[in-house]
């Protein structure tokens, strides 16, 4: 997630020279990973929704971000 970022709620995925953006409220993709990466991002994302709408309001007003646990 970036601060001062554009709506609507979104957070950043990297893998490699890849790069995907997904939406907070419906899991919407854009950009490309290899399948099996987004897959793990996407079972992250669906663990994770509500930690990330909390984020999304902290990163608005410039306040820390909370931690989110990886996948394990």
């Amino acid at each position: 997630m970036l601060y001062k970022d554009h709506e609507p709620g979104h957070f950043h995925a990297y893998y490699g020279e890849y790069e995907v953006i997904v939406a907070i409220e419906d899991g919407t993709v854009k950009g490309e990973f290899p399948r099996r990466a987004l897959i793990l991002v996407l079972e992250w994302y669906e663990m994770h929704r509500e930690e990330l709408r909390q984020n999304w309001e902290l990163a608005k007003v410039r306040r820390p971000l909370r931690p989110i646990r990886p996948l394990e």
